[in-house]
């Protein structure tokens, strides 16, 4: 639960992609492998948490990072929302989730009470990322974020590991990422940035 704290701050506060893309890594790597730590060991369980492992971890950082290459945009200068606000908003957030889940009703097992609080707190930074910052490979980064926060919720209230539905969901979040990068590398080659801002003058 720590490691998702940090990693969320982390991405709040820091204008370096390079360095936001690594950390998601580490995160997607350590949602990755949370099955096994939370579920009675089973085959499948294992085969799934290579495959989440893989996509978030190696493949889904791996796309981004030659996105970024391809593109030599190493930093996000001027977003919406300074850092500095971002990461006094972290702490507002992450105790907003903690309330919000102790009124969430729950009529099913949790296997850890934190992993709520952190799940809804991780899904909030990554709105947040969305919505705050100009670039549009930093918003894909958020919308990886988004989806570990809402991975981590399902793996919260799971009972059973339900293995089809995080498939479908590993599978929607690869094609996204991959219809992206090919977005946001077209979009550089046309307009020669990849601020979203910057779109609005094709409505003119």
């Amino acid at each position: 639960m720590v490691l998702l704290i940090l990693t969320n701050m982390v991405v709040l506060g820091s204008s370096r992609l390079r360095v936001c893309i690594r950390v998601v890594a580490a995160q997607g790597v350590a949602l990755g492998v949370l099955p096994l730590l939370i579920h009675s060991f089973e085959p499948q369980l294992l085969i799934f948490t290579v495959l989440s492992v893989t996509l978030k971890g190696i493949v889904f950082p791996y796309m981004l990072w030659r996105t970024l290459r391809q593109l030599n945009v190493w930093r996000e200068d001027e977003p919406y929302v300074g850092y500095g606000l971002s990461l006094l908003t972290g702490p507002v957030a992450l105790g907003f989730s903690y309330w919000i889940s102790t009124r969430l009703p729950m009529p099913f097992s949790v296997h850890s009470p934190m992993l709520i609080p952190v799940a809804l707190f991780t899904l909030i930074v990554g709105l947040y990322i969305i919505i705050s910052r100009k670039k549009a490979l930093t918003q894909v980064l958020g919308y990886l974020v988004l989806e570990n926060g809402i991975y981590a919720f399902g793996m919260a209230i799971a009972n059973q590991q339900p293995l089809l539905i995080e498939l479908g969901i590993l599978l929607d979040v690869f094609v996204g990422v991959f219809v992206m990068g090919i977005a946001i590398f077209h979009i550089s080659r046309q307009f020669d940035h990849i601020d979203t801002d910057q779109l609005s003058i094709l409505r003119n």
